[in-house]
C-alpha cells in the first residue's frame, strides 16, 4: 500500500516549501514505502508535468532536485509500496497520466482487468504498465473524456470497481488537473490490511495553513484534530490553487 500527499497554495512555491513542514515526516514513510516515488505539478502554461523514479525516495538525487527546483501552486507526491506480483519499474510507478492530468492511487483491487470494458480498447492501448492503479486512472480518464467533471468521474470509476471487483482494499487517490487537485477516499473496513495496520490507516485528512496553503495526505505521522479534518468515505475533496477554495462533494 502506498502513501499520498497533495498541496495547493495561493502563490507559487518550490515544492519543498509547498509541502513545508509535512514534507519530511511524509518522506520518512519511504523507509517502508520504498518501491518508487513520483511527483506531479501544475505548470504556468496550464498543463501538468510529472517526474517519477522506481527507487526509494531517499536513494537518489533526483527527488531533491525536483523538490528544490520545481515550482508550482498545486502538486502531488506519491510513495509506492508495490502490490505482490507487480514489478517495480518506471511503467508501474505513480503518477499516471499526461499533460492534462496526473493520478496517484493508494490501494488495490482484483482482478486487475475488471475495468477493461469500461476503459475501452482505444484508451486501454495507452496503458504503459500492469497495475490496477493505472486501470483506475484510465477509467477516470474515460469518464472525463466523455464529458464528466473530475468529481463525478472519480465517483463513477469507484462505483465501477466496487460493482465488479472481487475485492478492493482501498480506492484512495489524488487527481491533479490544470484547474484543481482532487482527493477521493474509500476503503474496505474488513480488509486484512486494516487488521494489520489499524482502522485509521486508510484515512485521508486535510487542512489549511496560515501561510496560504492547503494540504491533503494519507496517515502515518501525527495529524491532530481540529487542525486536520477527516475526509468522509466516498467523498471527493476539490482544492483550488490561487483562491484556496476547498469543497467536499458527496453523493
Amino acid at each position: 500500500m502506498c502513501r499520498l500527499i497533495g498541496a495547493v497554495s495561493r502563490q507559487t512555491f518550490p515544492l519543498r516549501d509547498l509541502f513545508a513542514d509535512d514534507l519530511e515526516p511524509f518522506l520518512e514513510l519511504a523507509e517502508e514505502h520504498g518501491d518508487g516515488w513520483g511527483t506531479a505539478v501544475r505548470v504556468p502554461d496550464g498543463t501538468v508535468e510529472a517526474v517519477k523514479a522506481p527507487e526509494r525516495a531517499h536513494d537518489g538525487p533526483l527527488l531533491n532536485t525536483v523538490l528544490n527546483l520545481s515550482e508550482s501552486d498545486a502538486a502531488l507526491l506519491h510513495l509506492r509500496m508495490a502490490s505482490p506480483g507487480l514489478p517495480v519499474d518506471r511503467t508501474n510507478t505513480h503518477p499516471f497520466g499526461d499533460r492534462d492530468m496526473a493520478f496517484a492511487h493508494n490501494g488495490d483491487f482484483v482482478p486487475v482487468d475488471v475495468l477493461d470494458t469500461v476503459i475501452g480498447p482505444d484508451l486501454l492501448a495507452s496503458a504503459h504498465g500492469t497495475t490496477d492503479s493505472e486501470r483506475f486512472y484510465l477509467a477516470v480518464r474515460r469518464r472525463v473524456d466523455d464529458g464528466l467533471d473530475p468529481v463525478k468521474a472519480l465517483m463513477q470509476a469507484a462505483d465501477d470497481i466496487r460493482a465488479a471487483a472481487e475485492r478492493s482494499a482501498s480506492l484512495n487517490c489524488l487527481l491533479l488537473t490544470s484547474e484543481a487537485l482532487y482527493a477521493y477516499t474509500e476503503h474496505d473496513p474488513h480488509s486484512v490490511v486494516i487488521d494489520r495496520r489499524g482502522t485509521g490507516y486508510f484515512g485521508l485528512r486535510y487542512r489549511t495553513t496560515e501561510d496560504g496553503r492547503a494540504v491533503v495526505a494519507s496517515t502515518g505521522w501525527p495529524q491532530p484534530s481540529p487542525e486536520w479534518t477527516h475526509l468522509p468515505e466516498r467523498h471527493v475533496l476539490r482544492m483550488s490553487p490561487g483562491t484556496l477554495d476547498l469543497t467536499v462533494h458527496g453523493r
